[in-house]
């Protein structure tokens, strides 16, 4: 299926590794435009030269007339005004003048909640409610105007079912789907822009292993253990791919989803046990 999006740029944080990489690689393939961010120079750049790369091999089987995406990378801190205006501001990039916008923050730690202080969670606010709505701010209008506005938030599947260590993603995540709810309701949804919540359960990746450690010290058993009884657990029958979870972003990126707005989007295997 072509999504019709070839040629459009996108913003995509969180792009270095994980569940940012696969949604990057994703959109890359489909001949998107691509600005990357990650706090981490070293690591971000590694995942620059391969989706280049990728994006390469991709405009092949795209057609005779496809050409290669634009790939550029902001190592910067987009939780702050500094590092968000080095995303807007990246030589050959299109300013604010973004299509699409793929939101994702690493997670706060998890813990008992007893063990917060109001520091820990203002961090965890600022980082996955209060960055994503700025990224919105500044680029929803411009959307609006050009007609074509995509933006997907990377949440949890931990909105809809709530997991105890995780007090502080609970909250804040929560927050912004409340937020993101109104504004994709807002005027801008006659206007061609969509605002949804991709909401992952279990996937592999570095995030996960934080978790199955952290679940392993609490109960005294081998993380491998917990490994597989929380594989166990998921009807599936197995933890989910980062380049699954990229295409169900591309396709929300996509032209034919432009009747889906104001939606959570749950990619868990099954696990979510509720009709609703």
């Amino acid at each position: 299926m072509d999504l019709g999006i070839e040629g459009k740029w996108a913003l995509v944080c969180g792009a270095s590794k994980g569940l940012g990489f696969g949604c990057a690689q994703a959109l890359v393939r489909e001949g998107v435009n691509l600005v990357l961010n990650a706090r981490t120079p070293e690591a971000l750049h590694a995942a620059a030269a391969q989706l280049i790369a990728y994006g390469a091999d991709a405009a092949g089987p795209r057609g005779a007339s496809a050409t290669q995406p634009q790939v550029l990378a902001v190592a910067a801190d987009i939780t702050t005004p500094e590092g968000r205006a080095a995303v807007f501001n990246v030589a050959g990039g299109p300013g604010q003048g973004f299509d699409i916008v793929v939101s994702n923050a690493g997670g706060p730690p998890p813990g008992d909640f007893r063990d917060w202080d109001r520091a820990a969670w203002l961090r965890a606010v600022d980082a996955n409610m209060l960055t994503p709505i700025e990224l919105m701010r500044a680029t929803v209008d411009g959307m609006a105007a050009r007609g074509f506005g995509r933006i997907v938030n990377i949440t949890s599947g931990a909105v809809k079912a709530p997991i105890d260590i995780l007090g502080l993603s609970n909250g804040a995540r929560s927050g912004l789907t409340g937020f993101a709810a109104g504004l994709a309701r807002s005027a801008i949804a006659a206007r061609g822009v969509t605002i949804n919540n991709l909401l992952p359960g279990k996937f592999d990746t570095d995030r996960l292993a934080a978790t199955l450690g952290a679940a392993a010290a609490r109960s005294g058993k081998g993380i491998e253990e917990v490994r597989r009884a929380q594989q166990a657990g998921i009807p599936a029958g197995r933890f989910g791919q980062p380049q699954e979870f990229g295409a169900i972003c591309a396709f929300l990126c996509s032209v034919q989803a432009g009747y889906i707005t104001g939606q959570n989007i749950l990619a868990d295997g099954g696990a979510y046990p509720g009709t609703f």
